[in-house]
Formats: structure tokens, C-alpha cells, sequence
């Protein structure tokens, strides 16, 4: 840090306004200006050039901004004539005091040619923030970069910086002139004297050779640096020293400031504890320690911590000092590791080479843990690539999403790893038993990206679905580059060992690409809809879209196992939404719409041998994508405990920022059905498969009723129009309301539009569970055997996926950073808000008692609600 930030006077303390010296303008002169070519022209008629200066007059417009917003008038220099040079030698006043500058005010200069009375020229702009980096006011001479034939941007990040080229030998020079003028390079007289003259000759040679503009300026510099606040102080704790990377710094704004420069170091107390009870003499006592009781239970305690819970210093030096107990246990390795100093040398080599190969091996779910942000270790995050790569193909395709955001970590560890630790990583490797045989062990493959991309590479389903999902991210300005590398990795795999996948892949994205287009022409048509139905069927029909027929069979993107041959132009349609998302029927491969455990995708996709997609543009439906893949990972863990409440996760996938498609099933919300089934949903049951010889079922065939209530019971009771299911609730899903309710003639019940999660709703006072009137009645009232079942598989399936809770809350984590709208509005509370859910701080008695509470708990405001939405969906019609 620079030994003038440690003196300070604080901004407030400068009771003077705004000043700034222009000087000159360096570069090649702007002869060829339209303007001046006219003034030369006209000066040569006259013979009036002869010994005057045949320069166009130019003038310094100078404007304060704030917030991209003017915060005072502009000021510019005065008409004057130039002849050898442009040379102001101007103060300009900008009436506002330094002391109520914001700390994003920029000072934005524009150089404008004035040849022509009736027109200015623009030569170039630049934009220059009166604060640097570390808060401080800039003071002294300042040479600006000046783009040509542009006024200067006022945006944040400015697209006209000041900043000269990087890497020039003048800008290094320059920087030391500054040092040296704050007496930060000792002063010889002699020496600087022929520094001084050597720096302007290699100055001069510069601005010879150079075709850039350059500004100078000079704004007042005070005896001591004026500063806007200083950094508030903040201690590292030892896993935040391990989490350290290169981070921007934000300057706080503080009313009174004590700048204490250790503050941000290390507490040389806590340290000296730290060794004390971390003795490395302690080492081989540490293998046979045993805890006591007391201590056993305080460890058991804190290994059924949430994944989102900061362990205390005590907490960690607990763990450390047990962890050769707790290496027989799975479940603390991840505490382990956030038990250790990872800037000590010592507890890193111990924990990475020594204790991870002997540790007993943990569950997918904790190795999920390993690779997000929070492990920065290139042996752990090593570590956990291998245990994932034991995880057979159907596990990576439920974890893919996160895996993919997960390539943004991997990416920072390598880039924060110094040059050895690979080799060490693999010796490590090596000596754990089970890599003993591994004589093939190299460090690249060792990479998350290069595990995905062997694995996509052998399995097409698998292989789609990365494609896509890196496909998505590569239009990301800020990983856009990685994952453009990450996509061009497996091209070449899939060239190498798969070329059929990969030409499959370039026809899909052909597929999409025609689609999105065409759906974009049709949603911005102002032709009417019948009209837009016409040309869309057209377009289908047409063999040079390349819709009409897939020679051989195309498979989906949206869902790899479907193969497409044909479009059904006639039963294709566009609905009536804002978007005008189109529908599109498709012949398909009957063989293929068979899940693995037996059940259809779609409730008459196999007898009719068709496949329906909803292709949407101007929607990005990376939100609902994520619902749905958190939906079919808790439908599996909860078949996994023989609880099967036939949830419908139909195929949601963004093939872009603002498309991609839907799987249509045939169903219809719940309003329509009360509009039209005399407001029973029994009814329209009935209508669809009756029993009329059966009154105990409604004179509906039991397995449809039975299939509804189980449908009710998790898929849809905690959240929506009137609480309908569990996962909904504890994603907290919003705008519940009819139209989004959907139920189809075989009873299936499922959810669509999750354009609000986590909490969000447009409605206000939504209640945490909602059971809404037409939804108890479609199981009989609530005196029914129905409803009590309804209530019971509430109960279980809550209770079945709070003990799965690590593995959810690993998942929401690591799409922190994956530009989910309703998560990118608080990324730092999303994890807590699923968390809260979940209630994990009661017991499991507690937790569903509570959450039965909730269940019975009646909201008329959310009615009333609900029925206005209605009349305006009424009155829309």
C-alpha cells in the first residue's frame, strides 16, 4: 500500500469547489477535419494564411457527472487562436465543493472543432473519475487517452477511459515521475537532471510514432491526499483466508474514521492460540486421541451442520485436534476442511497428503460441496473430480446444471494455484489405495471440465444436455470466454471418439436456431393471430426451412431419447400469450418415450406416436429449467424411500438467454375446468375416465383419484394459489394461482410459469402453504379419507426431503452465480431463504408438526386476491 494513504484529510474537510487546469493536447494534430479543411480554404482566398497559424480552432468542454446523471452545468475553455500547437494553459471552475462530491463523480471532456459557425466537429472525448481506486481524490498532472471522433461516455464502466495503452514506456516513466514527486524514489539533483531530459526525449519520440491523442490536465494537489472514506476494517477469519481471491474493493462511506493499517492483518493472539493448540509436536498424540463423551456429542453436533453454517474458531480447533477420530466418519469431511489454515503450509500438506486418501469416502452430496467456491484447493477440488467420476451417468445428468456453474470455481482454483501443486496433487493421488493401480494419473484430467466432457463424450443423453447448458453460458459477459473454451473442449472429444454425436449436435443447434428465429419474426408480426397460425404452418410445410422432415431422425434437444422424423403442421399452433410462444407437434420414434423406470413422458405421447414442444422467445427460462431439475432430483430421492406421489417433471431447456422450449403435456389449469366442468374438478374427472358403478371413488375410477390426491400431496401443496405441495413450498414458489395449475384427464397434477422462487410473489401477503377450496373438494372435502391421505403424504414426503436437505442446499449454492433472475436479486440470502424451509434447527417432530401449522393455516386476503386475479383474467379475455 502507498505510504501517503496512511496521512489523510478527509474530504470534508476541503471547503473549495471544483478546479481543473487544462493544459494541452499532444498527439498528431487533427489537420484533416471537415471544418478546418473549409477554414483553410477560406483563409487561402483571402491570402490571409501568410504568417498566422493555420490550426482550427479547438475548445475543452468540460461537465461533472454522477450516477451517468450531470451534477452541474459545463464549463469550456475560450475561443483562441492556435498556431505551433494546441495549448490552453486554462483553469476552468466548476462551481460544486469537493467536500459534496459522491464518490462516482467523473469529470467528462469533449474536444470539439468550432471552425464552422453553424456546426461543431467532435475531435475526441475522455472521461476522468475524480476518485481512484483506494478512495483518494486524483491530484497533480493527469495525461488522458482522448478517443477519436467521440464525446465522452458517461456510463460506468466508461467506454471512453482515461487510461493510456498499457505497457507503453512513457505511461511507466510517467508513473515514476509521480513516485518521485511524492518523494517516494529519493532525490539525487545530479542524476534527476539527466533523468529528467532523457524521459523528455524518450517522451518526445513517443508522440512522433504514436497516432493517439493524448489530453493533458492538471487538477489541484494538496499537501495531504483528500480521501472520501476509508476501507471499513474487517478482521479475516481463517476460512475467509482461504476463500481469498482477487475481489474488487468498494470504499465505505463513514461519518468518522480511525484507519488502523493492521486491522485487515492477521490477529498475531488468535495466531500464537491457533500454534498452540495446533502444535505439530502434537501430531502422533493426535492419531490415537479419543474424544470424551461431552466432546463426542459436540462433535456429532456440529457434523449435522448445514452446509451454509460458519464454524467458530473453537469450533474449528475441536475438529482439528479429533481428526484422526473423525476420518472413520463420511459426514465430516467437508467440516474438516473448513477446520483448516489453508495459508499454513503445514495444515495443508496434512490435510490434503495425509489425511483426504485416508478419510472415509463421503456421499455424492458432499463431494458436491468440494467443488463449489468456498475449496480452493487443487487436491480437494482433485479429490472430489474423482469421487464424481464413480458416479454412474443418470447421477451426472441430475447434477449437471450445478456441475456446469461449477466449472466458474474450478476455473478460479487453477488460475490461484501455484506451479508445483499439481505434481504434489498427483503424488497425493497416488498414495491413497485405491489410486495405487492408477499409473495413468495426470493433472489436466483432473479437471472438472475435462471429466464432463470424456463423459458427455460416451453417452449422447448426457452429452446433449452439456452441450446445451454450456451452450446457454457461453453469451455470459463475465464467463462467457470459459465456457466458450469449455464447448470448443468437447467438439474436439466428440470429434475424436464420438463424430456422429457431434454431428447431431450441429443439426440441433440448426433445429433451434431456425426456430428461434422463426419464433421471433412471428411474436414481433402485428398480423393477427389466425393470420400468425397461417404463416407459421407454412413455414413448417416449407422443405427449405428444414422443419418439414428429419432425414435421419433428429433428436430432440429438449429431451435426447425423443428422435423426430417430421413437423405435424396442421396440429401445430401459437397461443394466445403476450410472447406468442408457438406449439409444435413432431412424428417421433415410438421406442424412445419410455423412461427407465417404466413410465410414459407424456399421457398419450406413446399411443399417438407424437411429441409436443412450446418453443418461447423473449422468455428466459433458465429459472423454470432450475425448478424443474429441483423437482425430478426430489420426485428421486423420494422414490428412492418408496414413496412414489407420481410427480409430473415434464422437460423444460434454454437453448439462449431469451429462448428455448417446453414439453407440452395435453391438460388443462384449473380455472378452465371450473369454468367449464361446473367448477368440480371431480367432475371433469368423471367425464374422463368414469366408474359409474363405483360411489366410494365419486364414480371415478380409483387409480385416477388416486393419482390425483398423490399428485396434490407433493408436487403442488406447499406453495401455490392454496398450498399444494411440498417442494413448491420449500422453493418457495410464487404467483400460485388457477391458470398455472394444471391437471390432466388421467389425473396428474403439476405446476408451470416459476417466474417467482424463492419467497417472491406479485401478490402481497402471500402465505407460506395454501390449500386452496377447489382443490380440497376435488378430493372430496375435508372430512374425506382422501384429504387425511392428502395430509399424511404431506407429512412424509416433508419429513423425506429435510433429511436430503445438505444435498438441496449444496445444489441452490452452487447457482449462486448462474444469473437466475429471482436468485441474482439477493445472491447472498438465496441458500438461507431454502434453508429456512427446511427448519433444520427443530427436530424432525417439531419441523412437521410445525409445518402442519402451516398447512391448516387459512389466509382470506390471498383468497380475495385470487378472485380478483380471476376477474382480470376474465375481463383479458
Amino acid at each position: 500500500m502507498d505510504k501517503d494513504v496512511y496521512s489523510f484529510v478527509a474530504a470534508c474537510d476541503v471547503q473549495e469547489d471544483v478546479y481543473v487546469h487544462i493544459l494541452d493536447l499532444e498527439g498528431p494534430l487533427p489537420h484533416n477535419s471537415p471544418a478546418e479543411i473549409a477554414a483553410n480554404a477560406a483563409l487561402r482566398l483571402r491570402g490571409e494564411n501568410q504568417g498566422q497559424g493555420t490550426l482550427a480552432p479547438l475548445r475543452v468542454v468540460c461537465q461533472l457527472y454522477a450516477d451517468t446523471k450531470p451534477i452541474a452545468l459545463p464549463e469550456c475553455t475560450q475561443y483562441m487562436p492556435f498556431a505551433d500547437g494546441y495549448r490552453w494553459d486554462r483553469w476552468i471552475h466548476i462551481p460544486y465543493a469537493i467536500a459534496a462530491l459522491p464518490i462516482d463523480a467523473m469529470l467528462v471532456f469533449t474536444v470539439l472543432d468550432i471552425s464552422m459557425p453553424d456546426s461543431q466537429y467532435v475531435v475526441g472525448g475522455t472521461t476522468l473519475p475524480l476518485f481512484g481506486r483506494k478512495g483518494s481524490l486524483r491530484r497533480g498532472k493527469q495525461k488522458m487517452r482522448l478517443w477519436r471522433g467521440v464525446v465522452g461516455d458517461t456510463h460506468v464502466p466508461s467506454a471512453t477511459p482515461h487510461e493510456l495503452p498499457a505497457g507503453a514506456e512513457s505511461v511507466r516513466l510517467e508513473k515514476l515521475k509521480k513516485k518521485h514527486a511524492r518523494h517516494s524514489i529519493p532525490s539525487v539533483d545530479w542524476l534527476d537532471a539527466i533523468a529528467q531530459h532523457t524521459m523528455e526525449q524518450i517522451h518526445t519520440a513517443a508522440v512522433a510514432c504514436s497516432s493517439d491523442l493524448v489530453l493533458n490536465v492538471e487538477v489541484p494537489a494538496y499537501e495531504l491526499p483528500v480521501v472520501f472514506a476509508e476501507p471499513e476494517a474487517q478482521v479475516a477469519s481463517s476460512l475467509a483466508l482461504a476463500q481469498r481471491a482477487a475481489t474488487v474493493q468498494t470504499v465505505q462511506p463513514s461519518l468518522f474514521t480511525v484507519y488502523d493499517p493492521e486491522a485487515l492483518g492477521e490477529n498475531l493472539v488468535e495466531a500464537k492460540h491457533r500454534r498452540l493448540v495446533r502444535s505439530q509436536r502434537s501430531n502422533v498424540l493426535d492419531r490415537d486421541q479419543k474424544p470424551t463423551a461431552s466432546i463426542r456429542d459436540e462433535l456429532n453436533g456440529i457434523l449435522l451442520y448445514s452446509p451454509t453454517r460458519v464454524l467458530t474458531s473453537a469450533e474449528m480447533d475441536v475438529i482439528w485436534s479429533f481428526r484422526f477420530y473423525l476420518a472413520r466418519h463420511s459426514k465430516g469431511l467437508t467440516k474438516f476442511l473448513k477446520s483448516v489454515v489453508w495459508t499454513d503450509a503445514y495444515e495443508a500438506r496434512q490435510a490434503t497428503e495425509v489425511l483426504l486418501p485416508m478419510w472415509a469416502e463421503p456421499d455424492l452430496a458432499d463431494a458436491l460441496e468440494l467443488l463449489g467456491p468456498v475449496f480452493l484447493d487443487l487436491r480437494v477440488r482433485a479429490y472430489a473430480v474423482r469421487l464424481l467420476a464413480r458416479a454412474d451417468d443418470e447421477e451426472l445428468e441430475l447434477y449437471l446444471l450445478q456441475l456446469v456453474q461449477a466449472l466458474k470455481f474450478d476455473e478460479t482454483a487453477w488460475k490461484l494455484t501455484s506451479m508445483d501443486t499439481p505434481q504434489r496433487m498427483l503424488r497425493s493421488l497416488r498414495h491413497s489405495a485405491q489410486d495405487m493401480h492408477d499409473t495413468a494419473l495426470d493433472a489436466d484430467k483432473l479437471r472438472l471440465s475435462k471429466l464432463l466432457c470424456a463423459r458427455s463424450a460416451a453417452n449422447p443423453v448426457l452429452g446433449t444436455m452439456f452441450y446445451w447448458y454450456v451452450k446457454v453460458e457461453t453469451d455470459d459477459a463475465r464467463h462467457g470466454e470459459l465456457y466458450t473454451r469449455v464447448l470448443h473442449d468437447l467438439q474436439a472429444c466428440l470429434q475424436a471418439s464420438n463424430p456422429s454425436l457431434a454431428q447431431q449436435l450441429v443439426r440441433q443447434g440448426h433445429f433451434v436456431s431456425t426456430l428461434a428465429q422463426y419464433c421471433q419474426e412471428l411474436r414481433r408480426s402485428k398480423e393477427a393471430r389466425p393470420k400468425k397460425i397461417e404463416r407459421l404452418r407454412a413455414l413448417l410445410q416449407d422443405k427449405k426451412s428444414g422443419l418439414a422432415t428429419f432425414v435421419p431422425p433428429l433428436p430432440l434437444p429438449l429431451d435426447p431419447m425423443v428422435h423426430v422424423s417430421c413437423t405435424i403442421a396442421a396440429n401445430s399452433t401459437i397461443f394466445k400469450s403476450n410472447q406468442f410462444p408457438l406449439r409444435i407437434e413432431f412424428c417421433a420414434e415410438e421406442s424412445e418415450f419410455v423412461c427407465e423406470a417404466g413410465a410414459k413422458r407424456g399421457s398419450d405421447t406413446k399411443s399417438s406416436g407424437t411429441y409436443t414442444i412450446i418453443c418461447k422467445n423473449g422468455d428466459d427460462l433458465r429459472q423454470d429449467q432450475l425448478v424443474i431439475q429441483l423437482f425430478t432430483l426430489m420426485d428421486r430421492l423420494m422414490r428412492h424411500e418408496n414413496l412414489d406421489l407420481r410427480i409430473t417433471p415434464y422437460h423444460v431447456l434454454a437453448t439462449g438467454v431469451n429462448h428455448g422450449m417446453v414439453q407440452y403435456i395435453p391438460s388443462m389449469p384449473i380455472a378452465t375446468i371450473m369454468a367449464e366442468y361446473g367448477g368440480s374438478l371431480l367432475e371433469y374427472m368423471r367425464v374422463h375416465h368414469p366408474d359409474p358403478r363405483n360411489a366410494a371413488s365419486f364414480y371415478v375410477q380409483p387409480s385416477v383419484l388416486d393419482t390425483f390426491v398423490r399428485s396434490c400431496g407433493t408436487f403442488s401443496r406447499m406453495l401455490t394459489v392454496a398450498g399444494y405441495c411440498v417442494i413448491t413450498y420449500l422453493l418457495g414458489v410464487g404467483d400460485r394461482h388457477l391458470d398455472n395449475l394444471l391437471v390432466a384427464p388421467d389425473g396428474h397434477f403439476f405446476h408451470v410459469d416459476f417466474g417467482y422462487i424463492l419467497g417472491r410473489d406479485p401478490k402481497p401477503f402471500p402465505p407460506p402453504v395454501k390449500v386452496c377450496k377447489e382443490m380440497v373438494d376435488g378430493m372430496g372435502g375435508t372430512s374425506s379419507v382422501y384429504y387425511k391421505r392428502f395430509k399424511q403424504l404431506c407429512h412424509t414426503a416433508f419429513a423425506c426431503l429435510r433429511r436430503n436437505a445438505n444435498l438441496i442446499l449444496n445444489l441452490v449454492s452452487l447457482m449462486v452465480d448462474a444469473n437466475i433472475p429471482d436468485i441474482r436479486v439477493e445472491p447472498d440470502k438465496a441458500v438461507l431463504k431454502v434453508q429456512e424451509k427446511f427448519m433444520l434447527d427443530m427436530s424432525e417432530e417439531n419441523a412437521v408438526a410445525h409445518f402442519e401449522a402451516l398447512l391448516n393455516e387459512t389466509s382470506y386476503l390471498s383468497t380475495m386476491f385470487d378472485r380478483l386475479h380471476n376477474m382480470a383474467q376474465y375481463f383479458r379475455q
